[in-house]
């Protein structure tokens, strides 16, 4: 138990992020909604101050935010996020291009997401008892070790929010904020499971797909 404990010492998800998801995963979808689009307000006005626009023919900055906050909002009953979301920037002279950067980047983060999330629900299988500390051990330091791999397997991600600012310069900052279904997260790890981890990945899929979503 110690060998998992100490690989997944900073990808743990902490007491008071466990106690926010179950009140989030209380509240009705009405008042869910509700709190996202205060948030989405509140973001949006600051995001503003701060030089960032969005593209013509875009959804409005206030209406992009809010989506993306409901998503992150919504949780399974086990406390699982029914998405998983990354986020990056990049700078280019080129709009275009420096957008393409920031996708590439915000995938790595959403890469690193799952990786947080599979290595939490994994010590909770084993507080549970579903599978053996030596065998979480293994599959978390796999999981760990394998965030290109989780990066290049993933497929369509959903954008959420695209904005870009113009520095002093004229170059183009560009942030994209992007999601990932929960289940094909999982489904991205088992492949790399497959190929890393051998005969583990078996027992992976039960861990992983008794998890569905409500």
């Amino acid at each position: 138990m110690a060998a998992l404990s100490a690989s997944t010492m900073n990808a743990q998800i902490s007491k008071e992020q466990r106690k926010e998801r179950q009140e989030l995963f209380k509240m009705a979808k009405k008042d869910l909604g509700a709190r996202a689009t205060k948030t989405a307000r509140k973001e949006a006005k600051r995001m503003r101050k701060e030089g960032w626009q969005t593209t013509p023919g875009a959804l409005p900055l206030e209406k992009q935010l809010d989506k993306a906050y409901v998503i992150q909002m919504e949780y399974t009953a086990d406390l699982f996020p029914k998405y998983i979301t990354g986020e990056a920037m990049s700078i280019g002279e080129n709009y275009d291009a420096a957008k393409m950067q920031a996708l590439e980047l915000a995938k790595q983060n959403l890469a690193g997401q799952i990786q947080t999330e599979m290595t939490a629900l994994i010590e909770n299988t084993v507080a549970n008892k579903q599978l053996s500390a030596e065998q979480a051990a293994t599959i978390t330091e796999t999981v760990m070790a394998s965030k290109n791999m989780i990066s290049q397997s993933l497929g369509r991600v959903l954008p959420l929010v695209e904005v870009y600012r113009v520095l002093g310069n004229k170059n183009k900052e560009v942030l994209v904020r992007i999601a990932y279904s929960a289940d094909a997260a999982k489904e991205a790890v088992r492949k790399t499971l497959e190929e890393k981890a051998d005969g583990l990945h078996d027992q992976l899929d039960r861990l992983l797909f008794n998890h569905s979503n409500e």
